[in-house]
């Protein structure tokens, strides 16, 4: 009996360590596969993050393109209008002619110019004729003169062009005297203001001017207003 527990101990024995061993096979074949199921199935889990991420209602800060650079600030334009290298005026004129230093004829009548600007640039080549009628005691005064001359401009803002002149010329003036010649040589001096229509090619036109000239042996200095439109082309 006692040789037989021996033997019965022995193989309860080896019984134990041949499980203990192969739990221990078990366990590391197991932890074996899972680390490689676990690297092998990390880009499908990858790519069903993203599609739950894509399929998120609402913008992906994941999937959000990069903000562009905000655009460079341009500066505000006051007024941009185009400018036409000819300009033909016509208008309604008042003139007050100093005839001597005590005594005035006032009359009205028309103002006619026509101006180039080479290039349209600033500066340009000005052409006036001015024809007014007045009366004088009983007898009918007229008073006509043509001139040419410089003019500069200034495009101003809100579509506003402010110019001057210089012109010379001749003039000429009725009713016939006894002091003198009926023509003489002109000149004038003025500026005006040209407010010009958006997007047309007409403006309306303000001017003031002197005009100089000589008569019955003296100097006449004669203010002359005008009023009326601009056509551009």
């Amino acid at each position: 009996m006692r040789h037989f527990g021996y033997v019965l101990g022995a193989l309860v024995l080896f019984a134990a360590s041949a499980n203990a061993q192969s739990n221990q096979a078990n366990s590391i074949a197991l932890s074996t596969s899972a680390a490689s199921t676990s690297v092998a199935d990390q880009p499908i889990a990858d790519n069903l993050y993203a599609a739950a991420v894509a399929s998120t209602p609402g913008p992906s800060p994941l999937l959000q393109p990069a903000r562009p650079d905000p655009a460079p600030q341009v500066p505000g334009v006051q007024s941009v209008f185009q400018s036409y290298n000819w300009q033909a005026y016509f208008g309604y004129t008042f003139y007050r002619f100093y005839v001597t230093p005590h005594f005035t004829n006032d009359m009205n009548g028309l103002n006619l110019a026509l101006t180039f600007y080479p290039g349209g640039k600033w500066i340009g080549a000005d052409g006036e004729f001015v024809g007014t009628f007045g009366a004088v005691q009983t007898c009918t005064s007229k008073f006509v003169l043509g001139m040419g001359g410089p003019r500069v401009r200034w495009l101003a803002p809100h579509n506003i062009e402010v110019w001057g002149h210089g012109l010379v010329g001749y003039s000429h003036y009725l009713p016939q005297t006894a002091y003198g010649s009926q023509s003489a040589f002109t000149f004038e001096a003025g500026a005006g203001v040209d407010l010009n229509v958006h997007g047309a090619r007409w403006a309306l036109r303000l001017a003031g001017d002197v005009i100089g000239s000589s008569y019955f042996n003296t100097h006449q200095y004669s203010p002359k207003v005008s009023a009326g439109v601009v056509l551009k082309f």
